[in-house]
C-alpha cells in the first residue's frame, strides 16, 4: 500500500508543479482572477504533496526507546498539516482574491490562453486522480466509495483523490466562469468563480481534516479484522471466550491488538503459554498488518468489574 500511495502523491505532486507555473504565466498574460486561484491552488496541492512523501517517509522510522510503537503516525500528522494548509492557504488566498476582484473587476485579456490552459490542466488533473483513484479502488473492493473514504487508513491517498477531485471541479468552475465574462463582458464573473473555488476547496480541507483527525487521536481497525480475529482467537480449543478485542491504527499499515482473554477452567499454566504464543503467530500470519498483540488472560468476572471499575472513575 505505501509503493501505491508514493506513487499516487508522485504523479500528483509533479503535474501540479507544471500546472502551477502555466497557470501564473496564463494569469499575467489575462488577468483571470480565476486562473490566479487555480495558480495558488496548484501551488499548495504541489507542496502538500512534497508533505505527505515526508510523512510517508518519516512513517517507515524504526521504533526507538523514545517511540516504542514506531513512527507509524508520522503520516497522519503531515496529512493534517495539509488539510490545514488547503484550507489556509488555498481557500484563503482564492477567497481574498475573488473578492478583490468582485470588488474590482478587471477586463479579461487573451482569453484563449485561458481556455487552453485550463482545459490542458483538466486534463492533467484527470490523469493525476486516475493514478490515485486506481489505487484506491484497488484497496476498497467492492466496499462503497464514501464508505471506504471514512473507513480508510491511509491518508496519503485520500488526500490525493480529495486534492485531485476538488481540483478538477475547481477547474471546470474557473473554466465557466473565464467564459461567462468575456461572453457577458462581466469581469466581476471571474471574482465570482473564484470565491466558488474557494469554497470548494475549504470543503475538501475540511473534509481531509475530519478523516485525518480520527486516525491521528487514534482509530480502530475495520470491524472485518476485528471480527476475523475475534473468530481465530475463539476456535482455539483451550478458549472459552474472548472477553475484548482492542485494535488501533498505528499507521496505514500496523495495527495494534489488545486482547482479554478467558480460558477454559483447568487449563495448566504451561498450555496457557503455549496457546497465547500460538494465537499469536496465527493473528499474524492471517493479518500481517497486526505487528504488535498484547494478550491478557483474565476471567470474565474479573474483566466485567475492572470495566465497571473504570467506568466509574472516568465519571467521577
Amino acid at each position: 500500500m505505501a509503493s501505491g500511495s508514493k506513487k499516487a502523491v508522485y504523479a500528483a505532486m509533479v503535474g501540479n508543479a507544471a500546472i502551477a507555473v502555466t497557470k501564473f504565466i496564463a494569469a499575467g498574460f489575462t488577468g483571470s482572477s480565476a486562473m490566479f486561484s487555480e495558480a495558488v491552488h496548484s501551488v499548495v496541492d504541489t507542496g502538500n504533496q512534497a508533505l505527505l512523501l515526508l510523512g510517508l517517509s518519516r512513517a517507515t522510522k524504526p521504533a526507538d526507546k523514545q517511540h516504542p510503537f514506531g513512527y507509524g503516525r508520522e503520516v497522519y500528522f503531515w496529512a493534517f498539516v495539509v488539510a490545514v494548509l488547503l484550507f489556509s492557504v488555498g481557500a484563503g488566498v482564492s477567497f481574498y482574491e475573488g473578492v478583490h476582484k468582485t470588488l474590482q473587476p478587471e477586463p479579461i485579456t487573451n482569453a484563449y490562453i485561458s481556455y487552453l490552459v485550463l482545459s490542458a490542466a483538466i486534463c492533467f488533473e484527470a490523469s493525476a486522480c486516475y493514478v490515485a483513484l486506481k489505487e484506491f479502488n484497488r484497496v476498497r473492493g467492492t466496499t462503497p466509495v464514501f464508505r471506504a473514504i471514512r473507513e480508510a487508513k491511509d491518508p496519503a491517498i485520500i488526500a490525493v483523490v480529495v486534492e485531485d477531485t476538488a481540483a478538477i471541479f475547481g477547474l471546470i468552475v474557473a473554466l465557466i466562469g473565464t467564459a461567462a465574462a468575456q461572453a457577458l463582458d462581466m469581469p466581476v464573473l471571474g471574482g465570482i468563480s473564484s470565491i466558488v473555488i474557494a469554497f470548494i476547496l475549504a470543503g475538501a480541507a475540511v473534509l481531509l481534516a475530519v478523516e485525518t483527525k480520527a486516525l491521528l487521536i487514534g482509530e480502530a481497525a475495520n470491524s472485518a479484522l476485528a471480527d476475523s480475529i475475534r473468530a481465530i482467537v475463539e476456535a482455539d480449543p483451550a478458549i472459552l471466550r474472548a472477553n475484548e478485542i482492542l485494535t488501533m491504527h498505528m499507521g496505514p499499515e500496523d495495527v495494534l491488538v489488545n486482547a482479554s482473554l478467558d480460558f477454559r477452567d483447568g487449563v495448566e499454566s504451561q498450555v496457557v503459554e503455549k496457546t497465547v504464543s500460538d494465537i499469536e503467530r496465527r493473528l499474524k500470519k492471517a493479518h500481517p498488518s497486526a505487528k504488535r498483540i498484547f494478550i491478557e488472560v483474565q476471567d470474565r468476572a474479573g474483566h466485567l468489574r475492572d470495566q465497571t471499575a473504570a467506568k466509574m472513575g472516568a465519571e467521577t
